[in-house]
């Protein structure tokens, strides 16, 4: 069995891919997360998740390093973590009574043979309206979310629907990582 690393710090990520029943480590990439103005969502999503596993792959000898990025798109404009308080705020009062798309971006990198795999998914999220005391609140709790919000938070309460993958909105979509796994030998 091959060893697996998770390039990242996400406690969310972690305990989904524990939900897979396999041992691993994790060691953060601890690259910068930048969105790049005029590339496609999809593709942003597929290169920050390369970028990270491959920061990963490069300090190690042998080993699968999972990077993900998820990003969240809303009304035709791509939004990623929250830089400030306020900017969490504006995040939520977008997303308000609307749908938007999550697309978390997933790489796996062989350490030892730099072969890798690069996919992503999107699911599409009805967000109930926020009223404007929620607002403050939420944007307090989540300053370390793409969009500001936790699909997995019960008390936040601010879906309506998704449309796709759940785990995919909560940071990491788990049947197509399994796959992905499986044609590495996982």
């Amino acid at each position: 069995m091959k060893r697996i690393i998770l390039a990242s710090s996400s406690p969310r990520r972690k305990e989904l891919l524990k939900k897979l029943g396999i041992t691993f480590k994790i060691t953060p990439s601890n690259i910068e997360e930048k969105i790049t103005e005029g590339i496609p969502p999809e593709q942003l999503a597929k290169r920050l998740a390369y970028k990270k596993a491959k920061a990963v792959a490069d300090k190690i000898k042998s080993g699968l390093v999972i990077g993900a990025d998820t990003i969240v798109v809303v009304k035709g404009r791509i939004i990623g973590k929250p830089t400030s308080f306020e900017d969490a705020q504006n995040m939520l009062k977008l997303l308000s009574d609307t749908a938007h798309k999550v697309i978390t971006g997933i790489a796996i990198i062989d350490a030892k043979t730099k072969r890798s795999s690069i996919c992503y998914e999107t699911s599409t999220v009805k967000i109930r309206r926020i009223k404007k005391k929620d607002i403050e609140r939420l944007a307090r709790l989540h300053l370390d979310k793409a969009g500001s919000y936790a699909a997995q938070e019960d008390n936040d309460a601010l879906i309506e629907k998704v449309d796709g993958n759940f785990c995919n909105v909560v940071g990491l979509p788990i049947k197509k990582l399994k796959k992905m796994l499986e044609n590495f030998g996982a």
